[in-house]
């Protein structure tokens, strides 16, 4: 079993906006995101540990201008917290292990899915193409994932 965990070495590599975005609880600009668009089949891993959390299979269109998913790929390592900040209540999505800032769920997304959205920061993510899930260690979430 891989052990996942918040990495300083990993954390000391990360972008300006990833650090800011991750690490001190920072939100991309929307419409920016490095997976916005990405259609491609594969998981989405928090950037810091490795922790899988999101399946492409799970991604949709929200037209909310950031990634947004049905649900978690692997639920025990997404953390949902309150966050009233700016003003607002909202949910908070931070990874399990790595203590990532993620996004926010919202109850707003498809029915017939379950009605959630998870708006999620590409900034926080590392994609793995289905092709690459098996030599990076994911291979047991390609079950999960769409055929190519």
């Amino acid at each position: 079993m891989h052990k996942y965990e918040k990495n300083a070495d990993v954390i000391s590599t990360l972008s300006p906006e990833q650090f800011r975005v991750t690490q001190q609880n920072g939100t991309e600009r929307p419409g920016t995101g490095e997976y916005l668009d990405n259609k491609e089949p594969g998981i989405y891993v928090d950037i810091v540990s490795g922790e899988p959390l999101f399946a492409s299979s799970d991604k949709f269109e929200s037209g909310c201008g950031w990634p947004s998913f049905t649900k978690p790929i692997e639920p025990a390592h997404v953390s949902e917290l309150r966050d009233d900040s700016y003003g607002m209540v909202r949910i908070e999505v931070r990874s399990s292990h790595g203590d990532s800032h993620l996004g926010h769920v919202f109850p707003d997304g498809p029915q017939d899915r379950g009605g959630l959205r998870y708006c999620i920061n590409s900034a926080s993510l590392r994609f793995i193409h289905r092709d690459d899930m098996e030599a990076e260690g994911y291979g047991a979430y390609l079950n999960q994932v769409e055929d190519i």
